[in-house]
């Protein structure tokens, strides 16, 4: 059997990077097993499914480097959650409930007052044909419930089934179904809750393995029971803890500074954001892998933490310049000749491993760029004239290489007596107009003798 995995985000915002996680761990997971991904847009909520953020979705998975085996849509695959539903009514496992929002929040309140656990009391599997009639005569239309299974066979016994599974990030799980409330599938408008539809399709699909956050756990007993009520074997599950704040709040859609659009805007690499993503909260220290082969090779299921993953947003533009720092030339060079950099492959492959080790993103490299290609002095030295007109005319001939700098500093230091920062820095003011930069002896050859000689007159 073919592993098959899935992520299913709704198309109701843009995608963070606490959303990347169970994008990247799925992904990740397919790829050690040799398996598929599906991309399942869940999108049965109408009103705040937008077409927008579906393609937004898309594009994001596209940055981190994820190709979906399969997208579809639940809005188109309502005919088969329609069947779903006659056979778990055929199979008196679905039933009609009547009882307003508010009516079930009293019921709650008393239960706690009680002490007992909020539990749905199963009132409506006591209401005659007749009850029904009166009802719906009143104007209630019904939300529909999944009766949970129970020992003995009798709907009100307290004793209902234990669920189990061997989850691979958490170990072996068991839940109590007496401790839940028989799940609403279908509101009372008619609209599907999250639950059967996802059943239906993973079903439907294949899904053997269903990779997820922590706080599905609640959810997974349920869906359990549902998947056999509806003759199929449940999928292995494996729930990983969930990125946080370093306060430990929450992520959300409405984070927006940490979509992983704001992300991608903000120059930084997919690398060091799926990195952070995948290893934070894991038994590995959080480094920047160089493709998504590498990070699958790198951290497996059993490697997540059952403690939060907490993470800063401070550490991304860190860890990015790690990597950026180790991207070889080619991995680079489209940018860069987007940027107007160099003149041919050759030249910007110079330029880019003179300079990559003081970016911290790959665009940082426009500004050295800029530096390096300056008509003219790129900053007055007025205190140094005497000794930048020396310097023009002990300037080597070209060609230059790696070597010039240091031919060229050894003349001035025996000419001047001058050393350390009285003999470098001048020039390095005079060429690039700063103080501190990549190695001379790199950027010397890529300003070349004219510019030089400009610069330093």
């Amino acid at each position: 059997m073919t592993v098959t995995v899935r992520f299913a985000p709704s198309p109701t915002g843009y995608l963070h990077i606490g959303n990347a996680r169970p994008a990247l761990m799925n992904w990740l997971f397919a790829l050690r097993e040799g398996g598929r991904f599906i991309l399942r847009y869940d999108d049965t909520d109408l009103e705040r499914s937008r077409e927008a953020y579906a393609q937004a979705i898309g594009e994001d998975l596209e940055w981190l480097g994820i190709v979906p085996h399969e997208v579809f849509r639940q809005s188109d695959r309502l005919a088969h959650y329609d069947a779903a539903v006659e056979r778990l009514k055929a199979a008196g496992l679905l039933y009609p409930c009547y009882e307003t929002a508010d009516e079930l929040e009293r019921r709650r309140a008393r239960a706690r007052a009680l002490g007992r656990p909020p539990v749905y009391d199963r009132a409506a599997l006591r209401l005659s044909a007749e009850d029904r009639e009166r009802l719906e005569a009143e104007g209630r239309t019904p939300h529909w419930r999944f009766l949970l299974p129970d020992h003995e066979g009798d709907p009100f016994t307290t004793r209902r089934t234990d669920v189990t599974w061997d989850d691979l990030c958490r170990g072996s799980q068991s839940v109590d179904l007496a401790s839940l409330s028989d799940p609403v599938l279908i509101r009372a408008d008619g609209s599907y809750l999250y639950t059967l539809p996802s059943i239906v399709d993973d079903i439907e699909s294949g899904v053997t393995h269903v990779i997820r956050g922590e706080d599905h756990v609640a959810n997974t007993a349920v869906q359990i029971a549902i998947f056999r009520a509806l003759g199929a074997s449940p999928p292995v599950f494996a729930h990983h803890n969930l990125l946080t704040t370093a306060s430990g709040e929450g992520l959300s859609k409405r984070k927006g500074d940490l979509s992983l659009r704001s992300l991608r805007e903000q120059g930084l690499e997919p690398m060091s954001v799926a990195s952070l993503a995948v290893l934070t909260g894991t038994s590995h220290a959080v480094e920047p892998a160089e493709s998504l082969g590498a990070l699958s090779a790198m951290v497996t299921l059993d490697d997540v933490s059952r403690s939060s993953a907490k993470f800063d947003p401070d550490d991304l533009l860190p860890l990015n310049a790690r990597l950026v720092h180790s991207l070889p030339p080619e991995a680079v060079d489209m940018r860069l000749k987007g940027m107007g950099i160099g003149d041919g492959e050759t030249f910007r492959t110079a330029f880019w491993l003179a300079v990559r080790e003081n970016c911290q993103k790959v665009a940082d490299a426009s500004a050295w760029w800029k530096a390096i290609a300056a008509p003219e002095r790129v900053a007055p030295a007025d205190d140094d004239a005497a000794y930048l007109e020396l310097a023009a005319r002990l300037l080597p001939d070209e060609p230059f290489d790696e070597g010039t700098w240091s031919d060229w500093t050894g003349r001035l230091k025996a000419e001047t007596g001058r050393k350390g920062r009285a003999l470098f820095l001048p020039l390095r003011r005079a060429l690039t107009g700063l103080d501190h930069g990549p190695d001379m002896k790199a950027l010397l050859p890529l300003i070349g003798r004219r510019s030089s000689v400009a610069r330093l007159s």
